[in-house]
C-alpha cells in the first residue's frame, strides 16, 4: 500500500486497527526489557506502544511511520518525546541497529509479497543478540490490509531471517482481537 492510502485513512479516520491504547499482549513483553534497550516501532501509528514505553524510562525509543499524519499527531499529544527519535520515512529503507524491535500492526498491513523483505529488513537492523517481538495475527482475513497468516506459515517465514523463532498463541488479547493472536519472538 502506497503512503497516500495510509495518509487518507488517517485524514478520514478509518483506522479500525487503533485500539486507543498499547494493545495488552505488549505489557508483558514490555516487563522483560531493558530500559536502556535501543528499540524502533515500525509502522507505529499514533504510537501507543512508544509513549507507554517512553513515560516507563525508556528513552531510546524510536518510532517509523510511511505516514506524516499520525506522527504529527504523536508530536503533539507527547512534546516531551525526542522529535529526532520520530522518523517520518520507509520502513524498507531505513538504516540503523536496535537492540529490539517491536512489532504491532505493521506486519498485517504491508502486503504479503514484502512478508520477506520484512524479515529480512528486521534481521539487518538488529545488532548482535537484538529481538524482534510482538504480535501477529493468527487469522485470515478476506481481503486486505490487514493480511493475515498462521503460526505454521510465520515460523518458516522468520527461520528464513533469524536462527530462534517462538510463537505462541496469545491469551490476552484486547476484547476485538481475542483468540486471533500470537506472540512471536525471533532472535540470533
Amino acid at each position: 500500500m502506497k503512503a497516500s492510502y495510509w495518509s487518507d485513512r488517517y485524514q478520514n479516520n478509518k483506522t479500525g486497527w487503533d485500539l486507543g491504547q498499547v494493545s495488552k499482549p505488549l505489557l508483558p513483553i514490555f516487563k522483560t526489557l531493558n530500559v536502556n534497550d535501543k528499540i524502533l516501532i515500525p509502522g507505529c501509528g499514533n504510537a501507543h506502544e512508544a509513549r507507554f514505553l517512553h513515560s516507563h524510562g525508556f528513552n531510546d525509543v524510536h518510532i517509523i511511520d510511511i505516514v506524516k499524519e499520525p506522527l504529527v499527531n504523536f508530536t503533539n499529544a507527547h512534546p516531551n518525546f525526542p522529535k529526532n527519535k520520530v522518523i517520518h520515512g520507509d520502513f524498507f529503507e531505513h538504516t540503523a541497529n536496535y537492540d529490539v524491535i517491536i512489532e504491532q500492526t505493521f506486519f498485517c498491513a504491508i502486503d504479503p509479497c514484502l512478508r520477506i523483505d520484512y524479515v529480512k529488513k528486521c534481521a539487518e537492523l538488529l545488532r548482535a543478540n537484538g529481538v524482534l517481538t510482538g504480535v501477529l495475527f493468527n487469522r485470515e482475513f478476506l481481503e486486505g490490509p490487514p493480511f493475515g497468516g498462521n503460526k505454521e506459515e510465520y515460523k518458516k517465514l522468520f527461520l528464513k531471517g533469524f536462527k530462534k523463532v517462538e510463537i505462541r498463541k496469545c491469551h490476552n488479547s484486547s476484547e476485538p482481537r481475542l483468540g486471533t493472536e500470537v506472540l512471536i519472538k525471533c532472535s540470533n
